[in-house]
Order: structure tokens, then C-alpha cells, then sequence
């Protein structure tokens, strides 16, 4: 078993590392292996809506990170996007990734579990918790629960490591995530194994 963890931040060793660092150390804990991926601080573009991916499989644009982490998204079994808060919402390029991460790659996320977790030095950390998880809700995903809000604070990767209750919300998030991987690999071959999908049906507000 094996979670991939997303750090969006344009700090490869920052305050949003640092909390998935803590993850990384209490899922290896449990027996559950974990890589920690860098989306990096170059540029990083937004989906435009051209529906390029269903054709190809993949996303249109491949000159930044966004198919390299589809592909290792294909054999995680869990996931936790991690932002740090810019103006009270994820940064934008973790935004950019995860629409079209979601869009493109949507299929290898379904039934599997996930958390989303932000870092923030002050403020702004529960609406940049509800902007990420939304994308867990809209693809069938199961939503990792912990003790509290997936947040961390701290201005400083040492200060996030003296935020006590930071720490304590990102353990109590490993251990549920390795519970409940071990729940679905128990499920495996059984019919219990994953629940049959219900078709979409997609309206607007004029029909």
C-alpha cells in the first residue's frame, strides 16, 4: 500500500512539506509506504476546457509536472493534497494542477481514500480546507477524517513543528488513512470490493 502526497508549495522543504512530512512519518509507522511529490516553483498552467485529455488520455500540455503526477497517482492507494494559504485560499498553482489533475486523471482517484491538508501562517486556512476538498467530493473519493480541520500554522517550518496541535491533527490523519487502506485491501475480491457506480447526469439551469 502506498499514498501519494502532493505538496503544492513553491517551497520544496516548507511549512506544507513539513506537515507531510509528519503524515509520511506516522503512515511509515503503520506499515504504509508514502512519497512526498513536489509540484516545484516553475509554471504551472490552468486548464483551458478543450477536452484534449479525453482524447488522449492525458492532459494536452506536458511542459510541467501535471502528467508525471497523474501517472503516479495510477498505482497510489490513498492521497493528501497539500497547499500552503495565499489571500485565504490554496495557492494558485496547486488550484491549476488539481482542475486538471481531476479532469484528466479522474478515473485513478475514484473509491480510493484522501485528505487534503493546508498550511497557513495566520488565517485563511478553513476556506482554503473546504476549496481542496471539494475535489475529493465531486469523483467518488473517500474523505480521510482526523481529530480536527487538516491545518497547520506557522510562518517557518520550525514554527510548524511547534504547532502541538498541528502535529497531533496530521498523526491522527496517518493513522486513519493506513486504517482505512487496510479496510479496502481486506475488501479486495469480495463485494465488498467497491460499490457499482451510478451513472451521471449532468444538467444546467436552463434545462
Amino acid at each position: 500500500m502506498k499514498v501519494l502526497l502532493l505538496n503544492g508549495s513553491p517551497h520544496e522543504k516548507g511549512c506544507t512539506y513539513t506537515a507531510l512530512a509528519e503524515i509520511s512519518k506516522w503512515l511509515k509507522a503503520q506499515g504504509v509506504d508514502s512519497e512526498i511529490v513536489w509540484l516545484g516553483n516553475g509554471a504551472v498552467r490552468g486548464c483551458i476546457g478543450c477536452g484534449g485529455c479525453n482524447v488522449r488520455g492525458k492532459c494536452v500540455f506536458d511542459d510541467d509536472p501535471l502528467n508525471a503526477i497523474a501517472e503516479k497517482a495510477k498505482t497510489a492507494d490513498g492521497y493528501v493534497f497539500g497547499a500552503p494559504v495565499h489571500y485565504a485560499s490554496p495557492n494558485g498553482a496547486t488550484i491549476a494542477v488539481m482542475d486538471r489533475l481531476f479532469y484528466s486523471a479522474g478515473a485513478h482517484f475514484r473509491y480510493k481514500p484522501a485528505a487534503c491538508i493546508v498550511s497557513a501562517r495566520r488565517a485563511g486556512t478553513t476556506a482554503s480546507y473546504d476549496v481542496l476538498n471539494k475535489y475529493i467530493g465531486i469523483n467518488n473519493m473517500i474523505q480521510v477524517p482526523s481529530c480536527y480541520w487538516n491545518m497547520v500554522h506557522g510562518n517557518t517550518p520550525e514554527e510548524v513543528l511547534k504547532d502541538e496541535e498541528g502535529l497531533n491533527i496530521m498523526h491522527a490523519l496517518a493513522n486513519n488513512m493506513a486504517w482505512l487502506l487496510k479496510l479496502l485491501e481486506s475488501a479486495k475480491g469480495t463485494p465488498l470490493e467497491r460499490p457499482e457506480g451510478v451513472p451521471k447526469i449532468r444538467t444546467n439551469f436552463i434545462r
